[in-house]
């Protein structure tokens, strides 16, 4: 019975830890499918940084989920490709 209970507890302890782990990993499937844009201009783009362009334009992602795994690309970045893709 009392591994039960601590189950219980450390299920109630972490239920919002989880839930915000299950959102943001719907938010990450969400990127997967946003596609970018064929011949997208990233080098147009105000607010990226010339270090994250450079990076953008060698690697060619299609997805702003490629883009987000790309070493270097700052969370910040793909809020501003989010924007820009979706003009």
């Amino acid at each position: 019975m009392h591994g039960v209970v601590d189950t219980v507890e450390t299920e109630i302890k972490y239920a919002g830890y989880i839930s915000q782990q299950q959102k943001q990993v719907e938010r990450l499937r969400g990127s997967e499918r946003r596609k970018i844009p064929n011949g997208f201009v990233f080098s147009n783009i105000p607010g990226l940084s010339n270090e994250v362009r450079e990076k953008l334009l060698r690697v060619g992602p299609e997805t702003l989920g490629q883009a987000a795994r790309i070493p270097g690309v700052t969370p910040a970045a793909i809020a501003v490709l989010t924007y820009t893709s979706a003009s």
